[in-house]
């Protein structure tokens, strides 16, 4: 069940950001998608989640095109999105946040408890409200919530924004958690090095187009691409 996007051009007005973007995502595989700030990489994300349409291209789930639904349709084809700045509702609490996540599934103790197996210490936080708790904890709640719909896939951007690095590396270690679920992740990254330690598949965005497509090895092999498209050198290259 593989998860397509097919020559996608997208536009604000009348200025295009993408040009022609492909890209393909497999159950139990995280691609990260990098690139320089403005590159597109937020605007593939919400293109996929039928937040911005194309005007060109598709975008499919095996035989569905998920271009032909409205954004509140994708999610119950099995596709998750945590957007930038974590998008918690401040004023609900952690169990009325994740609440909300149900509402594509319905609540379900198994559920619950695969959520509080990726997440133990939101079991002691359910009755505090989501905008008392640090920046981690409300990573955590907005990834939970996402995953409260079961998806096949998660649309990750730019989760780790903020956190110290501690709280980075158990965040990386949830998405390997995932992949061992079998659900594919696309991650939006600005820490190059947690990124690509994590992904088993690498696309780098320029000025809304695809530059290259490879694995981690083969970008380690040539880390004058990193450096031309991301403008970074990974750590120890």
């Amino acid at each position: 069940m593989a998860l397509t996007v097919e020559g996608i051009d997208c536009y604000y007005g009348e200025a295009q950001v993408l040009h022609g973007v492909s890209l393909r995502l497999k159950p139990a595989q995280t691609l990260c998608l990098l690139g320089r700030n403005g590159a597109g990489k937020t605007t593939t994300l919400k293109a996929m989640m039928g937040l911005v349409r194309p005007r060109t291209g598709r975008i499919r789930l095996d035989a569905t095109e998920l271009t032909r639904l409205q954004a509140y349709e994708v999610p119950r084809h099995g596709i998750a999105y945590v957007p930038q700045g974590r998008g918690v509702f401040p004023l609900f609490t952690v169990e009325e946040n994740l609440k909300m996540g149900l509402l594509v599934k319905g609540t379900h103790p198994r559920i619950m408890g695969r959520i509080f197996e990726l997440f133990p210490v939101l079991r002691s936080r359910l009755r505090q409200r989501a905008g008392s708790l640090s920046g981690g904890e409300q990573q955590m709640v907005a990834m939970a919530r996402a995953l409260c719909a079961e998806p096949t896939y998660l649309l990750l951007d730019e989760p780790t924004g903020g956190l110290m690095p501690l709280l980075v590396a158990s965040l990386l270690e949830t998405i390997r958690a995932l992949k061992e679920r079998g659900v594919g992740v696309l991650l939006v990254e600005q820490k190059i090095d947690a990124a690509l330690r994590v992904a088993d598949a690498v696309a780098l965005l320029e000025t809304g187009h695809v530059r290259y497509s490879g694995t981690p090895a083969d970008l380690a092999a040539h880390p004058e691409i990193l450096l031309r498209y991301v403008g970074v050198r990974r750590s120890g290259v």
